[in-house]
């Protein structure tokens, strides 16, 4: 019951920790670019985000899933060797106090355990959103990008496209031949065609 009332109290700071890790993924992604993405965003798009992220490309998922075992695996040989004074210092046992309970240990082991994931993912999301970013930004800069896409508009115009990505609202693309990012209403396309890859 201990257990379930911890997680209970965790998860709106879960919340807010997966919105504050969209604001900034997305920003740092489309800075590059020279959007200011909170302008065209839903909280909904921002949320959803991390979750896309990682589900958008089977390595990034896995890797991820690599990550957490690894943490998990290490929390599991601090709890074996607890009685180690390396361990002891890691999670803030002074050196010449008293042995600590296992309860103890294991809270504040769980403490380590939320910074290592909460800095991992930062790190993870960050990363994504810097690496991202500049390579688009570097591929429009240098014009070599590969169109793939062709945007049909309610107008019937139709135009080759790289869409650098979409959210509930609107599309961001770059249209062939051209190095400037252009924004339409999602209500404002007809329909997208994607290119067969070879």
């Amino acid at each position: 019951m201990n257990l379930i009332e911890k997680l209970k109290s965790l998860i709106p700071l879960g919340y807010l920790f997966l919105v504050l890790m969209g604001i900034l993924k997305e920003s740092v992604f489309f800075y590059q670019m020279g959007i200011n993405i909170l302008k065209y965003s839903t909280i909904m798009d921002i949320l959803i985000s991390p979750i896309a992220d990682l589900t958008s490309n089977p390595i990034i998922l896995l890797s991820f899933l690599v990550f957490l075992t690894f943490i998990a695996f290490f929390l599991l040989f601090c709890y074996k060797y607890r009685s180690k004074t390396w361990v002891r210092k890691m999670v803030g046992q002074k050196e010449n106090s008293d042995k600590i309970s296992d309860e103890e240990f294991k809270n504040k082991l769980t403490n380590v355990f939320l910074i290592l994931i909460s800095v991992g993912m930062l790190s993870f999301f960050l990363g994504l959103g810097i690496g991202g970013g500049h390579n688009i930004s570097r591929k429009i800069k240098n014009n070599k990008l590969e169109y793939r896409q062709k945007i049909t508009f309610n107008s019937g115009e139709t135009e080759d496209v790289y869409l650098i990505d979409t959210n509930s609202a609107y599309y961001f693309y770059v249209t062939k031949g051209n190095k400037s990012i252009k924004i339409a209403p999602i209500g404002a396309v007809k329909n997208i065609e994607l290119a067969k890859t070879k």
